[in-house]
C-alpha cells in the first residue's frame, strides 16, 4: 500500500498501531542519548505506537570492511538490525556528537544495514521510512552540529527525516535519577518527538 505525498511506503493497512524502532548511537551503558531516546519512545507509545528499543551495544559489529563482506557475507548482527529496521515504519534516533560528527558506532551500524544481500532490493530497510533525530550532549550546543550530518546521510539513503528535532544541552545535568528530564518543558518536548512520529505515520497510512 502506498503512503501519502511524501512517497512513504506503509506495508499493510494501519489497522494495527504504527511500529517504531528506537535506538541511540552510543555504546555507553549510562549513555545520555539512550536516556533521551527512551523518553521519546515513551511519547510514541503514549500516542499509540508500538515501539521497539534496541541497544547497539547488544548488536556488536566489526568496522565495515568490503573484503569481510565479500568473504563472509553480512555479520549475523547486521542481518538482525536490518530485519528490525525492515519490520518498523519509523525510526527514533539519538546520536551523540563526537568531534562535531555523529558517532562512529552509529555510522558503522547504518553502513552495514545499507548493504544489500542477494535478491534484496538496495536500501531495503531505509527506503520510505520516517525518522526523527535528537541528540544529548554535555556541551552548550546539545549535539546540534552532528544532526545535520546525520540528517544528510539518512536523506541520501532515502529515509524521510522530519524537521522536528531536539538538541539537549548540558545533558549530564538534565536527567533525574529515574531517567526523566528535570525540566518539564524539555520532558514534554522529548516525548513530543515520539508522538509526532507516531502521528505522522498514522496520517500517512490513513491517506494511502
Amino acid at each position: 500500500m502506498r503512503g501519502g505525498s511524501l512517497g512513504v511506503v506503509i506495508h499493510g493497512a494501519m489497522t494495527r498501531p504504527p511500529r517504531i524502532l528506537a535506538f541511540a548511537g552510543s555504546l555507553r551503558r549510562d549513555s545520555l542519548n539512550k536516556k533521551l531516546v527512551r523518553i521519546a519512545a515513551d511519547g510514541a507509545r503514549a500516542a499509540g505506537a508500538e515501539v521497539t528499543l534496541v541497544d547497539l551495544k547488544e548488536l556488536p559489529l566489526p568496522v565495515y570492511d568490503g573484503d569481510l563482506e565479500a568473504s563472509e557475507g553480512l555479520p549475523a548482527n547486521a542481518k538482525q538490525l536490518k530485519e528490525l529496521m525492515k519490520s518498523h515504519e519509523g525510526f527514533l534516533i539519538s546520536s551523540p556528537e563526537y568531534n562535531s560528527m555523529p558517532s562512529g558506532a552509529l555510522k558503522n551500524a547504518l553502513d552495514w544495514a545499507s548493504r544489500a544481500e542477494p535478491g534484496e532490493a538496495p536500501l531495503a530497510c531505509f527506503k520510505g521510512k520516517l525518522c526523527v533525530l535528537m541528540s544529548a550532549s554535555p556541551g552548550a550546543l546539545g549535539g546540534l552540529r552532528a544532526l545535520p550530518v546525520l540528517r544528510n546521510m539518512l536523506l541520501n539513503i532515502h529515509v524521510i527525516v522530519l524537521p522536528d528535532q531536539l538538541g539537549l544541552m548540558k545533558a549530564h545535568e538534565a536527567f533525574d535519577e529515574a531517567g526523566k528530564l528535570k525540566d518539564p518543558k524539555q520532558q514534554a518536548q522529548a516525548e513530543g518527538l515520539g508522538a509526532r512520529l507516531a502521528d505522522m505515520l498514522r496520517r500517512l497510512s490513513a491517506s494511502g
